[in-house]
């Protein structure tokens, strides 16, 4: 009686979860640009060399099936075929020469029918020369930077970091954080500032990093490429297909690795000369003059924001830190000492720490977030304003 007792129960455990399970997926779409429900396929390409590992793939998998059915059929009817209660012998012979030489010459020809196609479209892949337009790409602990170095756009440079409040990622009190979740098909792949492109022209992409390996990778058009402290790599592609297109860093790169998305949002030529004058008037819009004597209350607001766009992930939001990983700035020597041992730390970070450089960012939002935190969580430092001038000096 016991024993069946427990077994309703566990079958309306199990009932329950499937239920669960299958509303959470039903209440789930195919992701705009990213993975699709049920999704078993490569993603769906947008550029000829993501079309082209699409068919590499597939045909490298039917010569495996191929393989697979005709070796092990071989063998299976050969056991069925000549079974010793069918009265047959194993045969006894040994160092045959046109075994040797099929199962040498045969397993040979198919690797060179699937290496002519793959090497060709490897070397395809590498060749990042005449490119309409150059953008590098800097990985961050945890954004991307974008750089455009060459064609349209030349001169525009900004960073992209996840959208996605950090209050609705740790379900911190914000409003309806659950019926957002499950509602928004894009969650946790949204950045304030994607990769903006036109369509149908070649972009190389120029891969580096800032701190640790990161790796750029966007599947719908085939393209993953590791972004290495110290070195510079590159890759390129061709949207053929007007649209926004995610993807995400690759490489395990720290505690937000999995904050760190990528998105690409591929214009037609008018909308994306329309979007670079726009991006070069806010730009010089929004260019700060470093010799500007700032007050404490507007350096404090500008702080606050460069701090949760930056530093928040690491110090949290109450300046504690994570204990072992990650220093307390409330009460910090550092910061409520003199500025400059301060500055340098932000500029030049700490090798062999986890606190990395930070000198992407401007010498006022550097100053702004340097006096944010000199002034935050109860410190009263008693140099508690530091100017983009000092920030200037110290970057000499």
């Amino acid at each position: 009686m016991r024993r069946m007792k427990m077994k309703r129960m566990a079958d309306a455990l199990a009932v329950a979860a499937l239920g669960g399970w299958a509303s959470i997926a039903a209440a789930v779409g195919d992701m705009p640009g990213g993975p699709k429900v049920n999704q078993l396929n490569l993603a769906t390409p947008v550029t000829r060399i993501a079309e082209e590992q699409h068919w590499i793939h597939w045909f490298v998998m039917w010569i495996c099936i191929a393989i697979f059915v005709a070796v092990f059929g071989v063998m299976f009817y050969s056991v069925w075929k000549h079974r010793k209660s069918r009265g047959h012998a194993p045969s006894d012979f040994h160092e045959s020469t046109a075994v040797e030489v099929a199962w040498t010459v045969v397993p040979f020809l198919i690797i060179v029918g699937m290496a002519i196609p793959a090497t060709r479209m490897v070397v395809e892949q590498k060749d990042t020369s005449n490119a309409d337009i150059t953008v590098k790409a800097t990985g961050y602990q945890w954004k991307w930077g974008y750089d455009y170095l060459k064609g349209d756009g030349e001169g525009i440079s900004y960073l992209s970091a996840l959208s996605t409040p950090r209050e609705q990622i740790e379900d911190r009190n914000y409003p309806d954080a659950k019926t957002r979740r499950e509602q928004n098909d894009t969650y946790l792949m949204e950045v304030d500032h994607p990769l903006v492109v036109p369509v149908n022209r070649k972009v190389r992409v120029v891969v580096t990093a800032n701190d640790v390996i990161h790796a750029w990778m966007v599947p719908a058009f085939g393209v993953k490429q590791d972004a290495i402290p110290g070195f510079v790599r590159d890759t390129w592609f061709k949207a053929e297909k007007v649209g926004v297109f995610r993807g995400q860093c690759a490489e395990l790169c720290g505690k937000d690795h999995a904050f760190m998305p990528i998105v690409v949002d591929v214009r037609s030529e008018a909308d994306y000369t329309k979007w670079v004058g726009e991006k070069k008037k806010e730009m010089l819009a929004k260019a700060d003059d470093p010799t500007k004597e700032w007050q404490l209350a507007d350096l404090r607001a500008r702080g606050e924001k460069v701090f949760a766009a930056n530093c928040v992930a690491c110090h949290q939001a109450n300046g504690k830190g994570v204990p072992g990983a990650f220093p307390a700035l409330d009460g910090s020597k550092v910061v409520l000492g003199q500025p400059r041992p301060q500055i340098d730390v932000v500029l030049d970070g700490r090798p062999g720490t986890a606190m990395a450089p930070f000198r992407q960012l401007s010498d006022v939002e550097l100053a702004a977030v340097i006096t944010y935190t000199r002034n935050a969580w109860g410190n009263k430092a008693r140099d508690n304003v530091v100017q983009p001038s000092a920030v200037t000096a110290a970057r000499k």
